[in-house]
């Protein structure tokens, strides 16, 4: 869903200060210090491949790239990574794992473990069960959208077993009810003691690919609104009542009228069960594709034996998702119940979860009702004038190919000293189908009749270029397709008019006088199936018709991967 900055753009550049996820890291720890923190590369920087759209060519500098940015988590925000990643979804090689593991070791890193091979359970498992030493260095089996299930190779390395991402789903109810399910079955199918969801937190603009597929929603910044959804409260059954260290008991979970549960406990006496009973149809997640099975009402009893004998009462948390009633009942404390002589029971209905434990710290938050929801603003400016930034990148703006950051101009006499700079000069080591073009969308889908104004300076000679657009449609993965209404200006002189950001579809084209290295100053106007352009406020075209996309986002960008700057952005 759009590109991150690098630590290391290039390979004489270092910078700790990119980007949110230093930020949200630091978050995350202030509110829960045991939380883990992963880091795993889903593309590279060109550099590291010399030329090569591959990172294992020359493993020595992958190794030195990510072991910087551990080191640089450390030094700079005393951030300790605990686990390290190989390539998102992609090819894993032995040779450059095994040479992560002696970097890491050699900087001080042991307790950094490895984590592999966010892909598939096979070939990872199988691998690791012929080469020994491969099998000394990697700590954790990761796989992504295991369906709950594994394979006996992976069983048989011993290794740790996590599904290392998941959900991935619409967080209204079915996709809590996906959540919950997973969370639970992960392990009782699966022996996987670790389930981690993409995404934390939908913070993007709704209509690019996966929108509101994180545990929560907050994509509004410019009004402040945002919505704790379903999936924050089931998370909260196993979250709040364990934590990093616990251990899973090893009980069969299936019950026998459907559903699952979970026993966990800290090793100090403590005991959290879960339970779910999530129906089918109530709890597909995007993938994989859910067999049928079916749950029904039933009385389930539990019996404590061994040292949680003594145990007399549980707290009880439960959530029930309403679906078509429409009245969910969402994380309530309901009275204790009470063990009598090691064994309790529960009449469990569908599509409910409860947590029975030994903790009494469960709390739902009385949280101050967020701003209300607001489109974004039908007039926006930035003059990018900002001297100590708190981020890398403006607001609103959604780098979708390149990246565009701040910066200052020391050698410009005072108009441009402040601007916004496309910094991504190599197509990266890429995970997705990235454009080859940059692009960072801004303001809102739905909008129709748009005017983009902004200064524009070309800093590539001879084949460089630049545009400004509106109606834009697309992003995140399908970025190669996206249509809108481009204006380009190159710095041979000439300017082109497209209905596609690959800039094969041309609407109108001609000199506009535009040269490298000088501010210009582009307008687009789009108002109903015509749009026209001005350059420094002079008409340069117009009357060129428009026929779809019908609305979308505004957008900046470049022609390829090269320097550019933007100033005074605005639109209405």
């Amino acid at each position: 869903d759009g590109t991150e900055p690098s630590h290391m753009h290039y390979e004489n550049d270092e910078n700790y200060f990119r980007g949110y996820e230093w930020w949200l890291m630091k978050e995350a720890k202030k509110r829960n210090p045991g939380i883990k923190l992963i880091g795993l590369p889903w593309t590279f920087p060109a550099w590291i491949g010399k030329g090569e759209n591959w990172p294992y060519d020359y493993p020595d500098v992958t190794a030195y790239y990510i072991v910087s940015w551990v080191l640089g988590a450390k030094q700079y925000h005393d951030l300790d990574i605990d686990y390290i990643g190989i390539w998102n979804e992609r090819a894993f090689s032995s040779k450059y794992i095994k040479l992560l593991r002696y970097t890491l070791d050699k900087h001080g890193l042991q307790q950094v473990r490895i984590i592999a091979s966010d892909r598939l359970w096979e070939p990872i498992s199988f691998v690791l069960l012929l080469d020994s030493e491969l099998h000394g260095v990697v700590d954790v089996i990761g796989a992504h959208y295991p369906g709950t299930k594994t394979v006996p190779n992976a069983l048989l390395t011993k290794k740790k077993l996590w599904s290392s991402e998941d959900y991935s789903t619409f967080n209204d109810e079915v996709g809590a009810g996906c959540w919950a399910r997973i969370l639970n079955q992960n392990y009782v199918n699966g022996n996987m003691t670790s389930t981690i969801a993409w995404n934390l937190v939908a913070s993007y603009y709704e209509e690019l690919p996966f929108g509101r597929c994180g545990l929560m929603t907050a994509q509004e910044p410019w009004s402040g609104h945002y919505k704790v959804e379903a999936p924050i409260w089931i998370t909260a059954h196993t979250t709040q009542f364990t934590q990093p260290g616990w251990s899973y008991l090893e009980v069969d979970g299936h019950l026998n009228g459907g559903g699952s549960f979970v026993a966990l406990t800290d090793g100090l006496g403590n005991l959290t069960i879960i339970i779910e009973t999530m129906t089918h149809n109530h709890s597909q997640c995007i993938r994989p594709p859910l067999l049928p099975f079916s749950v029904t009402p039933q009385r389930a009893t539990f019996y404590l034996k061994g040292s949680f004998c003594m145990v007399e009462a549980l707290q009880v948390w439960h959530s029930r998702l309403g679906f078509e009633s429409g009245n969910s009942s969402l994380f309530q404390q309901l009275h204790p119940v009470k063990v009598w002589k090691g064994s309790f029971s529960l009449d469990l209905n569908v599509d409910e979860v409860y947590t029975l434990t030994t903790l009494k710290t469960g709390q739902k938050c009385g949280c101050p009702e967020p701003p209300p929801p607001q489109p974004f603003p039908s007039n926006y400016k930035d003059d990018f004038n900002i001297r100590n930034p708190p981020f890398s990148e403006a607001p609103n703006f959604a780098d979708q190919t390149g990246v565009f950051e701040y910066f200052i101009n020391a050698s410009d006499p005072g108009d441009h000293v402040f601007t916004l700079r496309q910094v991504v000069v190599q197509r990266p080591i890429t995970w997705a189908s990235d454009a080859d073009q940059t692009i960072s969308l801004i303001g809102s889908f739905r909008w129709v009749n748009v005017t983009v104004t902004c200064d524009i300076y070309i800093e590539k000679q001879r084949d460089g270029g630049v545009f400004i657009a509106g109606r834009v449609d697309n992003g995140g993965l399908y970025v190669r397709r996206t249509k809108g209404v481009f204006f380009w200006v190159f710095a041979d002189g000439t300017y082109r008019v497209t209905g596609d950001l690959a800039g094969e579809e041309i609407l109108m084209k001609g000199l506009s006088g535009v040269r490298d290295n000088a501010w210009h100053t582009l307008t687009l106007n789009i108002q109903g199936t015509s749009a026209s352009g001005l350059l420094n406020g002079y008409p340069l075209w117009e009357n060129v018709t428009i026929s779809k996309p019908s609305n979308g986002w505004a957008a900046i960008g470049t022609r390829s991967f090269e320097f550019a700057q933007f100033d005074n952005f605005h639109v209405e």
